[in-house]
């Protein structure tokens, strides 16, 4: 199987590459990836020979057709992702994660190559913190920011290209992952830098914001369950059910640091900053046989220090 992954230098692209090439036997993998910021050949480590590696642009159109004209699957994470990068440059997100999308769409459909597209659970917005509610495939979309909009049109681009064109397309919407190779620029990985450097962990208004946290393995998993197993045409929610405010995880990631509360640095809270997301994930469960294997978010903290550690010292 020659398998196409956009994006895939990135966080979750690169787990979902070398995890892919750990596992499954038989695909030849090429990467296309423009290597912006949050981009590192380094992230394909130790698998970088058995990669082949395009740096390009998912909006170059006839670049994209090119490398899908000789693929099997396409795996599409490619995106700008960060919600205050997006508040500085909403076009930037607008010109990647729309017309870069629609792009790969429009090649797949020429070249009837099946495709999975990654996406977001801050489409739908976000829920009140006191409500035990889930998104589930009957929320509607709500999106908050120019980042979660782009994503939120990729996604009904994508809808519209099953139905009108005959598009062979699942889609999958996934909570907050975290884990090995993820920017510096998140808050998991920015706070574990920031305290071992010697400075306070930043956290946005009160930090009681909650986040539905998953392994980035567990959502690689669902990845190949819905490519393998899903419907063409359908869409599969991932979360684990591991709900945990911003404020939370900081306070484990200092008490395992041997820090206290005054290693925080509470800021004026972000435009449009979602109060809390949970995915209710029974979709994928009952239908694809997916369970999360890792347990909360909390128990792997001391691991997952461990490996910031060290790559901080590189």
């Amino acid at each position: 199987m020659n398998i196409l992954v956009t994006g895939g230098a990135g966080f979750i692209g690169s787990n979902f590459v070398t995890r892919t090439l750990e596992t499954r036997s038989g695909v030849e993998i090429t990467v296309l990836d423009s290597l912006t910021y949050a981009g590192s050949r380094a992230n394909l480590k130790p698998f970088s020979e058995a990669v082949k590696f395009v740096v390009g642009d998912i909006r170059d159109a006839d670049l994209v057709d090119e490398l899908i004209a000789g693929s099997d699957l396409v795996v599409h994470f490619a995106a700008e992702s960060h919600n205050d990068n997006s508040l500085k440059n909403p076009n930037l997100f607008y010109d990647t994660n729309v017309l870069g999308t629609l792009n790969i769409a429009n090649s797949c459909v020429t070249h009837d190559v099946r495709l999975h597209h990654i996406s977001t659970d801050e489409v739908f917005g976000d829920l009140p913190l006191d409500s035990n509610d889930m998104f589930n495939l009957e929320t509607a979309y709500n999106p908050s920011s120019p980042y979660s909009a782009s994503k939120a049109a990729g996604d009904h681009l994508i809808r519209s290209w099953v139905r009108s064109f005959g598009l062979r397309a699942t889609i999958s919407n996934c909570s907050n992952n975290y884990g090995p190779r993820q920017h510096w620029e998140k808050l998991i990985p920015n706070t574990i830098k920031t305290l071992i450097e010697g400075g306070k962990a930043t956290v946005y208004g009160s930090g009681l914001n909650v986040r539905d946290w998953i392994h980035v393995d567990d959502h690689v998993d669902g990845i190949w369950l819905a490519i393998e197993k899903g419907s063409i045409g359908s869409t599969y929610l991932f979360g684990a059910r591991d709900t945990k405010s911003n404020l939370k995880v900081v306070r484990a990631i200092l008490k395992i640091l041997g820090l206290g509360e005054d290693s925080i640095n509470y800021v004026e809270d972000r435009p449009g900053h979602d109060l809390k997301y949970a995915i209710d994930p029974s979709v994928a469960e009952n239908e694809l046989a997916w369970y999360p294997l890792h347990s909360s978010i909390l128990d792997g903290l001391p691991d997952l220090i461990s490996w910031y550690q060290r790559r901080a010292q590189d």
